[in-house]
């Protein structure tokens, strides 16, 4: 299950339907600067929890329909509900570095071990899917994308992996974690130099699970999630 815009819950994607998800817009969108202008300013709490639309409008200088779609896309993303009126709700996130850190040791406990749940099985076309979408962010394309872009591509990687599990439980656990962690990481995106070797990662797991090797993918995968964790945690502020 998944965050509904209006708020409740709506089928989450699975297998090929998650692979294939539209990503978030690029950093040359038009409405990127406001959107990452909000998440800046809930990161800092800067914003209330209840919110209008008149205010926001008023704050960033939007015009009502470049702010309906902003406001589309975090509702998707999980981290505003809309209250009844125009009025909006943001949701609970990830704001400290304790918890941010909590969240990649939850990380290394579900995900290593998903991979060798007796219920695994790959799902192919969906693997070789992120695979290639990992690729071509190590081939270059990492140059020319937002962190924005870069999270959800990388979150759907891990997603996907979870998903195979057919572990209900986990993909669930993984997913609200994402949602909790995504304006953190935001900031705390690794430098691209950095981040297109962890991206290479994502591709070498890819191929261990392809050659059903899952014992060595687990083990690959632990180390992943330990090396990334210590670089971001380390990373200074921006």
């Amino acid at each position: 299950m998944a965050p509904a815009e209006r708020g409740g819950y709506t089928v989450a994607l699975t297998g090929q339907a998650l692979a294939e998800a539209s990503p978030a817009p690029s950093a040359e969108d038009d409405t990127e600067d406001a959107y990452l202008r909000i998440a800046a300013d809930r990161l800092n709490g800067d914003l209330p929890d209840r919110v209008t639309e008149n205010a926001l409008a008023r704050r960033y200088d939007l015009m009502p329909g470049r702010l309906a779609h902003i406001l589309r896309r975090i509702a998707v993303e999980g981290w505003i509900e809309r209250l009844p009126g125009y009025g909006w709700e943001f949701q609970p996130m990830l704001t400290s570095m304790e918890s941010y850190q909590d969240s990649y040791r939850f990380r290394l406990t579900i995900e290593p071990a998903a991979i060798l749940e007796p219920g695994f099985v790959v799902d192919r076309k969906a693997l070789e899917t992120v695979r290639a979408q990992q690729q071509r962010l190590v081939d270059g394309e990492i140059w020319d994308i937002g962190n924005a872009q870069l999270y959800d591509l990388n979150s759907r990687f891990h997603e996907v992996v979870m998903a195979c599990s057919h572990n209900s439980v986990v993909i669930d656990a993984l997913r609200r974690v994402d949602r909790l962690r995504r304006l953190i990481e935001y900031r705390r995106s690794l430098q691209r130099d950095r981040a297109v070797v962890r991206c290479a990662d994502h591709v070498k797991i890819a191929d261990l699970l392809l050659a059903d090797q899952r014992a060595e993918a687990s083990a690959y995968l632990r180390e992943h999630l330990s090396t990334v964790s210590k670089e971001k945690v380390d990373r200074p502020d921006a």
